[in-house]
Protein backbone atom coordinates (compact mmCIF):
# COMPACT_ATOMS: atom_id res chain seq x y z
CA UNK A 1 0.00 0.00 0.00
CA UNK A 2 2.36 2.60 1.11
CA UNK A 3 4.33 1.71 -2.71
CA UNK A 4 1.53 2.34 -4.29
CA UNK A 5 1.10 5.83 -2.84
CA UNK A 6 4.36 6.51 -3.03
CA UNK A 7 4.34 5.77 -6.75
CA UNK A 8 0.99 7.47 -6.88
CA UNK A 9 2.78 10.47 -6.02
CA UNK A 10 6.08 10.20 -8.19
CA UNK A 11 3.86 9.89 -11.16
CA UNK A 12 1.67 12.45 -10.42
CA UNK A 13 5.28 15.29 -9.94
CA UNK A 14 6.09 13.69 -13.46
CA UNK A 15 2.87 14.95 -15.11
CA UNK A 16 3.31 18.40 -13.41
CA UNK A 17 7.05 19.38 -14.02
CA UNK A 18 5.93 19.95 -18.16
CA UNK A 19 2.99 22.35 -16.92
CA UNK A 20 5.65 24.00 -14.53
CA UNK A 21 7.87 24.23 -17.94
CA UNK A 22 5.31 25.66 -19.70
CA UNK A 23 4.61 28.36 -17.50
CA UNK A 24 8.13 29.65 -16.88
CA UNK A 25 8.22 29.86 -20.89
CA UNK A 26 5.73 31.74 -21.05
CA UNK A 27 6.39 34.28 -18.20
CA UNK A 28 9.95 34.45 -20.52
CA UNK A 29 8.76 35.03 -23.50
CA UNK A 30 5.94 37.89 -21.87
CA UNK A 31 9.11 39.35 -20.14
CA UNK A 32 10.49 39.51 -23.43
CA UNK A 33 7.62 41.11 -24.84
CA UNK A 34 7.52 43.73 -21.89
CA UNK A 35 11.18 44.76 -22.91
CA UNK A 36 10.76 45.32 -26.67
CA UNK A 37 7.32 47.48 -25.54
CA UNK A 38 9.08 48.91 -23.29
CA UNK A 39 11.75 49.53 -25.82
CA UNK A 40 9.13 50.90 -28.00
CA UNK A 41 7.71 53.32 -25.91
CA UNK A 42 11.30 54.81 -24.55
CA UNK A 43 12.22 55.31 -28.49
CA UNK A 44 8.94 57.04 -29.03
CA UNK A 45 9.01 58.81 -26.18
CA UNK A 46 12.48 60.22 -26.04
CA UNK A 47 14.08 59.34 -29.58
CA UNK A 48 11.56 59.92 -32.52
CA UNK A 49 12.07 63.98 -31.91
CA UNK A 50 15.91 64.26 -33.41
CA UNK A 51 15.87 60.49 -34.86
CA UNK A 52 14.33 58.64 -37.63
CA UNK A 53 14.79 54.75 -38.72
CA UNK A 54 14.72 54.71 -42.63
CA UNK A 55 13.31 58.62 -42.87
CA UNK A 56 16.37 60.40 -43.22
CA UNK A 57 18.69 62.78 -40.70
CA UNK A 58 16.16 64.99 -38.77
CA UNK A 59 18.66 66.96 -35.81
CA UNK A 60 20.31 63.82 -35.33
CA UNK A 61 20.98 60.70 -38.15
CA UNK A 62 18.74 58.46 -39.62
CA UNK A 63 19.39 55.15 -37.27
CA UNK A 64 19.01 52.63 -40.20
CA UNK A 65 21.12 50.22 -39.75
CA UNK A 66 23.62 52.00 -37.58
CA UNK A 67 25.24 48.55 -36.20
CA UNK A 68 26.93 48.91 -39.92
CA UNK A 69 28.88 52.44 -39.21
CA UNK A 70 29.67 51.78 -35.18
CA UNK A 71 30.20 48.76 -33.13
CA UNK A 72 27.13 47.75 -30.27
CA UNK A 73 29.81 48.48 -27.53
CA UNK A 74 30.91 51.61 -29.14
CA UNK A 75 27.17 52.39 -29.67
CA UNK A 76 25.84 51.57 -25.85
CA UNK A 77 28.47 53.50 -24.24
CA UNK A 78 27.63 56.24 -26.57
CA UNK A 79 23.70 56.03 -25.26
CA UNK A 80 24.75 55.87 -21.75
CA UNK A 81 26.57 59.32 -21.98
CA UNK A 82 26.89 61.32 -25.07
CA UNK A 83 28.35 63.83 -23.35
CA UNK A 84 31.64 61.98 -21.70
CA UNK A 85 32.60 60.89 -25.80
CA UNK A 86 32.57 64.33 -26.70
CA UNK A 87 34.70 65.54 -23.80
CA UNK A 88 36.90 62.33 -24.52
CA UNK A 89 37.42 63.84 -28.41
CA UNK A 90 35.71 60.84 -29.94
CA UNK A 91 35.63 61.60 -33.55
CA UNK A 92 32.79 60.15 -34.56
CA UNK A 93 30.94 61.62 -31.73
CA UNK A 94 32.59 64.92 -32.79
CA UNK A 95 31.62 64.36 -36.37
CA UNK A 96 27.93 64.12 -35.44
CA UNK A 97 28.09 67.29 -33.21
CA UNK A 98 29.23 69.26 -36.31
CA UNK A 99 26.38 67.25 -38.53
CA UNK A 100 24.01 68.11 -36.15
CA UNK A 101 25.09 72.02 -36.21
CA UNK A 102 26.37 72.41 -32.56
CA UNK A 103 23.47 70.54 -30.88
CA UNK A 104 24.45 68.58 -28.47
CA UNK A 105 22.48 64.93 -27.62
CA UNK A 106 21.15 65.15 -24.06
CA UNK A 107 21.53 62.02 -21.51
CA UNK A 108 18.79 59.83 -22.32
CA UNK A 109 16.35 60.09 -19.30
CA UNK A 110 16.09 57.01 -17.27
CA UNK A 111 19.08 55.03 -19.42
CA UNK A 112 20.21 52.14 -18.37
CA UNK A 113 22.46 48.92 -19.70
CA UNK A 114 19.62 47.22 -20.53
CA UNK A 115 17.65 49.68 -22.31
CA UNK A 116 20.41 50.88 -24.29
CA UNK A 117 20.71 47.09 -25.43
CA UNK A 118 16.89 46.30 -25.97
CA UNK A 119 16.98 49.56 -28.05
CA UNK A 120 19.62 49.10 -30.28
CA UNK A 121 17.78 45.62 -30.29
CA UNK A 122 14.37 47.55 -31.75
CA UNK A 123 16.48 49.94 -33.55
CA UNK A 124 18.11 46.79 -35.56
CA UNK A 125 14.65 45.17 -35.53
CA UNK A 126 13.06 47.89 -37.66
CA UNK A 127 16.02 48.35 -39.92
CA UNK A 128 14.88 45.02 -41.42
CA UNK A 129 11.51 45.84 -41.91
CA UNK A 130 11.00 47.72 -45.28
CA UNK A 131 8.95 50.69 -43.40
CA UNK A 132 9.92 51.21 -39.53
CA UNK A 133 7.17 52.47 -37.53
CA UNK A 134 9.48 55.39 -37.10
CA UNK A 135 10.08 56.71 -40.41
CA UNK A 136 8.88 60.11 -39.14
CA UNK A 137 6.53 62.22 -39.05
CA UNK A 138 5.02 62.79 -43.14
CA UNK A 139 4.61 66.59 -43.08
CA UNK A 140 3.32 67.88 -45.79
CA UNK A 141 5.42 69.66 -48.12
CA UNK A 142 3.43 72.81 -49.34
CA UNK A 143 4.18 76.28 -49.37
CA UNK A 144 3.07 77.96 -46.59
CA UNK A 145 0.82 80.73 -46.32
CA UNK A 146 0.46 83.96 -44.05
CA UNK A 147 -2.86 82.43 -43.36
CA UNK A 148 -0.57 79.58 -41.49
CA UNK A 149 1.48 82.10 -39.68
CA UNK A 150 -1.51 83.78 -38.36
CA UNK A 151 -3.05 80.42 -37.28
CA UNK A 152 -0.18 79.08 -35.82
CA UNK A 153 0.81 82.81 -33.94
CA UNK A 154 -2.76 81.89 -32.33
CA UNK A 155 -1.68 78.88 -31.18
CA UNK A 156 1.42 80.04 -29.54
CA UNK A 157 -0.32 82.76 -27.93
CA UNK A 158 -3.25 80.26 -27.07
CA UNK A 159 -5.84 83.19 -28.20
CA UNK A 160 -6.57 80.15 -30.22
CA UNK A 161 -6.65 76.59 -27.93
CA UNK A 162 -4.46 73.46 -28.59
CA UNK A 163 -7.27 71.10 -29.92
CA UNK A 164 -5.41 68.57 -27.39
CA UNK A 165 -5.56 70.42 -24.14
CA UNK A 166 -1.53 71.20 -24.03
CA UNK A 167 -0.93 74.02 -22.77
CA UNK A 168 0.24 77.58 -25.01
CA UNK A 169 3.83 78.27 -26.33
CA UNK A 170 3.92 81.69 -25.15
CA UNK A 171 3.39 80.24 -21.07
CA UNK A 172 6.97 78.88 -21.28
CA UNK A 173 8.92 80.50 -24.11
CA UNK A 174 9.13 84.32 -26.32
CA UNK A 175 9.97 85.00 -29.46
CA UNK A 176 11.75 88.33 -30.44
CA UNK A 177 8.56 89.20 -32.73
CA UNK A 178 5.90 89.45 -29.67
CA UNK A 179 4.74 92.56 -28.55
CA UNK A 180 4.43 94.25 -25.00
CA UNK A 181 6.18 92.06 -22.30
CA UNK A 182 6.72 88.93 -24.36
CA UNK A 183 6.29 85.34 -23.25
CA UNK A 184 7.93 83.05 -20.41
CA UNK A 185 11.28 82.11 -19.29
CA UNK A 186 10.99 79.04 -18.16
CA UNK A 187 11.46 77.65 -21.74
CA UNK A 188 14.31 78.85 -24.17
CA UNK A 189 13.72 82.09 -26.61
CA UNK A 190 12.64 80.47 -29.81
CA UNK A 191 13.01 83.20 -32.46
CA UNK A 192 15.63 81.25 -34.10
CA UNK A 193 14.47 77.84 -33.25
CA UNK A 194 13.32 76.79 -36.46
CA UNK A 195 17.29 77.48 -38.09
CA UNK A 196 18.32 75.72 -34.76
CA UNK A 197 16.34 72.72 -36.05
CA UNK A 198 17.63 72.62 -39.74
CA UNK A 199 13.77 73.65 -40.76
CA UNK A 200 10.26 72.00 -41.56
CA UNK A 201 10.59 68.26 -40.95
CA UNK A 202 12.87 68.05 -38.13
CA UNK A 203 10.92 71.12 -35.87
CA UNK A 204 7.93 69.58 -37.02
CA UNK A 205 8.35 66.30 -35.51
CA UNK A 206 10.19 67.69 -32.36
CA UNK A 207 6.65 69.44 -31.76
CA UNK A 208 4.89 66.00 -32.67
CA UNK A 209 6.85 64.53 -29.50
CA UNK A 210 8.76 66.89 -27.09
CA UNK A 211 11.36 65.05 -25.17
CA UNK A 212 12.01 67.51 -22.36
CA UNK A 213 11.88 66.77 -19.20
CA UNK A 214 9.74 69.91 -18.78
CA UNK A 215 7.30 69.51 -22.03
CA UNK A 216 7.26 65.89 -22.46
CA UNK A 217 4.76 65.03 -19.24
CA UNK A 218 2.08 67.94 -20.56
CA UNK A 219 2.29 66.61 -24.23
CA UNK A 220 2.66 62.81 -24.05
CA UNK A 221 -0.77 63.17 -22.79
CA UNK A 222 -2.72 66.10 -25.15
CA UNK A 223 -0.51 66.07 -27.92
CA UNK A 224 -0.14 68.50 -30.23
CA UNK A 225 -2.40 67.70 -33.38
CA UNK A 226 -1.10 66.80 -36.73
CA UNK A 227 -3.12 69.69 -37.83
CA UNK A 228 -1.24 72.18 -35.85
CA UNK A 229 2.10 71.72 -36.53
CA UNK A 230 2.33 72.96 -40.03
CA UNK A 231 1.03 76.53 -38.93
CA UNK A 232 3.38 76.54 -36.04
CA UNK A 233 5.94 75.60 -38.21
CA UNK A 234 4.69 78.52 -40.28
CA UNK A 235 4.82 80.98 -37.24
CA UNK A 236 8.75 79.92 -36.15
CA UNK A 237 9.70 79.83 -40.09
CA UNK A 238 8.44 83.80 -40.15
CA UNK A 239 9.97 83.89 -36.80
CA UNK A 240 13.23 82.95 -37.71
CA UNK A 241 13.07 85.21 -40.88
CA UNK A 242 11.98 88.28 -39.31
CA UNK A 243 14.30 88.33 -36.65
CA UNK A 244 13.60 91.09 -34.15
CA UNK A 245 14.90 93.04 -31.32
CA UNK A 246 17.00 92.11 -28.75
CA UNK A 247 15.17 89.83 -25.83
CA UNK A 248 16.69 92.37 -23.24
CA UNK A 249 14.44 94.90 -24.21
CA UNK A 250 11.46 92.78 -23.46
CA UNK A 251 13.33 92.10 -19.73
CA UNK A 252 13.90 95.50 -19.06
CA UNK A 253 10.19 97.09 -19.72
CA UNK A 254 9.01 94.71 -17.60
CA UNK A 255 11.62 95.22 -15.08
CA UNK A 256 10.21 98.51 -15.19
CA UNK A 257 6.42 97.95 -15.29
CA UNK A 258 7.34 96.14 -12.38
CA UNK A 259 9.07 99.19 -10.73
CA UNK A 260 6.34 101.70 -11.73
CA UNK A 261 3.53 99.03 -10.25
CA UNK A 262 5.12 98.48 -6.75
CA UNK A 263 5.86 102.56 -6.92
CA UNK A 264 2.17 103.44 -7.95
CA UNK A 265 0.30 100.56 -5.20
CA UNK A 266 2.35 101.97 -2.14
CA UNK A 267 0.81 105.57 -3.36
CA UNK A 268 -2.63 104.22 -3.93
CA UNK A 269 -2.38 102.42 0.09
CA UNK A 270 -0.85 105.35 1.56
CA UNK A 271 -3.76 107.22 -0.01
CA UNK A 272 -6.08 104.71 1.09
CA UNK A 273 -5.01 104.01 4.62
CA UNK A 274 -4.10 107.75 5.47
CA UNK A 275 -7.55 107.98 7.86
CA UNK A 276 -7.85 104.29 8.55
CA UNK A 277 -6.90 105.05 12.23
CA UNK A 278 -8.44 108.66 12.79
CA UNK A 279 -11.55 107.71 14.10
CA UNK A 280 -10.16 106.26 17.21
CA UNK A 281 -7.41 108.00 17.32
CA UNK A 282 -8.85 112.17 17.26
CA UNK A 283 -11.28 111.54 19.87
CA UNK A 284 -8.47 109.78 22.20
CA UNK A 285 -6.01 113.06 21.59
CA UNK A 286 -8.66 115.27 21.69
CA UNK A 287 -10.00 113.80 25.23
CA UNK A 288 -6.01 113.94 26.73
CA UNK A 289 -5.28 117.33 25.44
CA UNK A 290 -6.01 120.41 27.75
CA UNK A 291 -7.85 122.45 25.31
CA UNK A 292 -10.40 119.39 24.22
CA UNK A 293 -10.73 118.47 28.56
CA UNK A 294 -11.44 122.17 28.93
CA UNK A 295 -13.82 122.04 26.20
Amino acid sequence: MPDERFEARRTSGWRVWPVAAAVVILLFGLAERAAAQDAVSYFRQNCVSCHTIGGGRLTGPDLRDVESRQERDYLTRFLMNPQVMLDAGDPYAQAMLEQARGVVMPLPPGITPDMAEALLDLIAAESELEESQFVGLQLSDRPLTPEDIVVGRALFLGTRPLLGGGAACVACHSVNSMTGLGGGRLGPELSKVYERLQGRTALGTWLSAPPTVTMQPVFREHPIAADEILPLVAFFEEAARAGGEDTAQASVGFLLLGLGGTVAGLVAFDLLWRRRFRAVRRPLVHGHHPEGARS
